[in-house]
């Protein structure tokens, strides 16, 4: 979820031309499950569609809206909550967007406590409830901590960086973002130019850990198989290798694209899939988006297209859901 670093200029969605070629022609009703600054909500409404119900866990982002949104009138539906239970808010959908990660709304504003590069507090919530990141780092056992950066983000250096964490809680509590990423940069060699900051793996575990994103994703996207219609689109933009490879073994599941593995071993019977694929592989940026937009440059976009076959379950570990113990 990508913004103009500029809070007062305009929001640019990551990825938004490819996503409205790809589910072209957009008509009927969308659900944009992460809201954010309303980029891709307003590109939908612009290319065709007749509402977009737009879903944010972050009372801010409907706060901010208020005065454009208004320009749309009842073509907008703004829902608080998480996109997990966008089933409850809406059925027969036509499409649903997702576009993964924490927004630049969010990382533009110091207070929030998304940002290594901005001091505010340790907050990191998206939606301003429940434990912060502060919580998490200054009350966590160690092992818990390590855990969090080596899974949620694959941080080399983890059980180092928890142990420096814990050395220093004892002195005092961690409560501001530069602390915590001095603390984290000294754990590691430093960087070289051209590389991330040193603290972008550890900020991006804690953020994930703190709401819930991987559990978030799993649920939403089988909340997505219930809510749309046949034919209705699956559009989702992710920003890491962990969740492109959740949202890829997801879709190719359920497209039953996913072949045997033991070509000697009996056919099973295979359930009808719930989804197509438009191309099994990921769409990325081109040149003119990563000229507009640098903060492109990770993204992966997949589409699919749900059949009328029923809702089924699957299991989270099938996906490559990564898994802490004790949070």
């Amino acid at each position: 979820m990508v913004a103009a670093s500029n809070p007062s200029a305009p929001h640019t969605p990551v990825l938004l031309r490819p996503i409205l070629s790809a589910v072209a022609p957009v008509e009927g009703v969308w659900l944009d499950g992460t809201f954010g600054a309303g980029g891709y909500t307003r590109g939908f409404l612009e290319a065709g569609a007749a509402r977009v119900i737009a879903v944010d866990r972050d009372p801010l982002a409907f706060e901010m809206a208020a005065e454009w949104a208004s320009d749309y009138g009842d073509r907008i539906t703004m829902q608080q909550g998480v996109f997990s239970r966008m089933d409850e808010y809406a059925q027969d959908l036509d499409g649903v967007v997702l576009d993964l990660g924490v927004s630049s709304m969010q990382l533009d504003q110091a207070e929030r406590g998304f940002s290594f590069m901005k001091d505010g507090p340790l907050d990191m919530r998206m939606s301003q409830d429940g434990p912060s990141a502060a919580d998490l780092v200054n009350e966590a056992e160690e092992e818990i901590i390590a855990n969090i950066l080596f899974q949620y983000g694959e941080e080399r250096a983890s059980r180092r960086i928890a142990k420096a964490i814990v050395r220093a809680r004892e002195d005092a509590p961690i409560t501001t973002t530069l602390e915590l990423a001095k603390l984290v940069e000294g754990c590691l060699p430093r960087s070289k130019p051209g590389q991330s900051h040193p603290a972008t793996r550890s900020f991006q575990a804690l953020r994930i850990a703190v709401n819930n994103e991987y559990g978030e994703l799993f649920q939403g996207l089988m909340a997505a198989e219930r809510a749309l219609k046949p034919g209705g689109k699956l559009a989702v933009v992710t920003f890491h290798s962990v969740e492109d490879r959740m949202v890829k073994r997801f879709l190719t599941a359920r497209a039953g694209a996913g072949g045997n593995a033991n070509r000697f071993a009996p056919a099973l019977e295979q359930e009808a899939p719930q989804f197509t694929l438009k191309s099994r592989k990921a769409i990325g940026p081109d040149a003119q988006e990563l000229d507009e937009n640098p903060r492109s440059r990770s993204a992966k976009l997949r589409v699919a297209t749900r059949t009328d076959a029923p809702n089924g379950e699957i299991d989270a570990k099938s996906i490559g859901m990564p898994m802490v113990r004790g949070i």
